[in-house]
């Protein structure tokens, strides 16, 4: 699936779209903002009834279900990033910008920072929270090498992404993200929703994902890399 945090939908939603994917052999993607620790094993205290008491909103559940999502994303205020969610993913992926809103940060604000968001985002209950447009940790493309090398190193059986959005001079930049030795590179379009852009760039900005897509398979191909990653 897309990046959906469990912010911008619900608990009940986040974890049951994981248990779906999960059932299915699929990958869901946790968006920004950490996920419930809880969620990193497999359910075992399922009853006759299909009810759990580590997740007692949900129903139809069978020992074994896992709410884990297999991909796990790093967006640039880092909310929920932790060792154990690190280790937890099958895929972590670096978001570099979203194609809703390309180039721009997010505002969550403080009235929807309730105490379990604010739990797992490692913040303050009622306390906006402010995602910078850029990883002040990645201003080069040896920042990013950085980043992915260390990603590699603390979850060595996981692939690590980048999500990229489709924009004039995305194949240069996809270069780079091959050479920071980047197992995947995800090419976002404008039709990424999300429940933390102004209207003006969720209606205005961004460019379909096809033509960023053709753009950084043939500056992979130029540049010799294109066996060396996903697209």
């Amino acid at each position: 699936t897309g990046g959906m945090s469990l912010g911008a939908l619900s608990r009940e939603a986040h974890e049951v779209i994981a248990l779906g994917m999960n059932r299915v052999g699929g990958k869901s993607n946790s968006g920004e903002g950490g996920e419930d620790p809880a969620r990193y094993n497999p359910i075992s205290d399922v009853d006759e009834n299909g009810h759990s008491k580590t997740f007692p909103h949900l129903n139809g559940l069978k020992n074994g279900d896992s709410a884990s999502s297999k991909t796990k994303q790093i967006a640039s205020g880092r909310f929920g990033v932790t060792p154990a969610y690190l280790r937890s993913a099958e895929q972590l992926e670096i978001k570099i910008a979203q194609g809703a809103k390309p180039g721009e940060g997010g505002q969550l604000p403080g009235k929807k920072i309730d105490a379990y968001i604010a739990s797992l985002r490692r913040s303050v209950e009622g306390v906006e929270l402010i995602s910078p447009p850029p990883h002040h940790d990645i201003y080069s493309i040896e920042d990013l090498a950085q980043l992915i090398y260390d990603l590699h190193q603390i979850s060595p059986a996981a692939k690590v992404s980048v999500k990229l959005v489709a924009s004039a001079g995305i194949g240069t930049v996809a270069a780079g993200v091959a050479k920071a030795n980047a197992d995947i590179i995800q090419v976002s379009g404008h039709d990424g929703g999300t429940g933390a852009s102004p209207l003006s760039s969720i209606m205005h900005a961004g460019g379909p994902w096809e033509l960023g897509l053709v753009e950084v398979h043939n500056a992979l191909v130029q540049n010799g890399l294109r066996d060396k990653v996903i697209v």
